[in-house]
């Protein structure tokens, strides 16, 4: 429950960062998330130092002019960047939507086991997931997504990770004996 209410996207992320064989280990952990069928329907691409730059300047290249700049500095925001590949399995009784849910479920999985052992990390979309070089530099295949990707660091410090609050959530619940009684046409 700690871990649940304390982590938070952490936008200031500098090294160490978990070195590749960590990154395993603790994948190990977040791919224990529920996946009907045992599929595992993911893979990660990790970007650190050169490749980072590469990425940045291929989604650079892609931006206006004046906008080129600032969306090459973004791939430097943390140590290391993690990109979640989504790879489902096409035709399998397990349906895409599920399988979505499992690489999800998985990604989660993993900043909650980052923020356990002291990392930061932070889910990035946008541009990434929509960049036709992007998916080539990173060699998706024609059936495989960008999801996004994790920016990876060690926090720097300055900012404690509030414990969030756990709301009301009663109006989020039901049984069937308390169910909306569909309006009689």
């Amino acid at each position: 429950m700690t871990a649940v209410l304390t982590r938070r996207s952490r936008y200031l992320l500098h090294e160490p960062a978990p070195c590749d064989a960590e990154f395993a280990y603790l994948l190990g952990g977040a791919a224990a998330a529920p996946d009907h069928g045992g599929i595992r329907p993911w893979r990660w691409v990790l970007l650190r130092g050169e490749d980072r730059e590469a990425l940045g300047a291929c989604l650079a290249s892609e931006a206006e002019p004046e906008q080129r700049d600032r969306i090459a500095r973004k791939a430097l925001r943390a140590p290391l960047m993690a990109a979640l590949v989504f790879c489902p399995s096409a035709g399998h009784k397990i349906p895409e939507w599920e399988q979505m849910a499992a690489a999800s479920s998985m990604a989660y999985g993993l900043m909650l086991l980052m923020h356990s052992r002291g990392y930061g990390s932070i889910w990035r979309t946008g541009r990434l997931c929509e960049s036709p070089g992007a998916r080539d530099l990173l060699g998706l295949a024609p059936t495989e997504r960008l999801l996004g990707s994790l920016d990876i660091g060690t926090p720097d410090g300055t900012e404690p990770p509030a414990r969030r609050r756990i709301g009301n959530l009663a109006d989020r619940i039901s049984t069937l004996a308390s169910r909306p009684v569909p309006a009689a046409t």
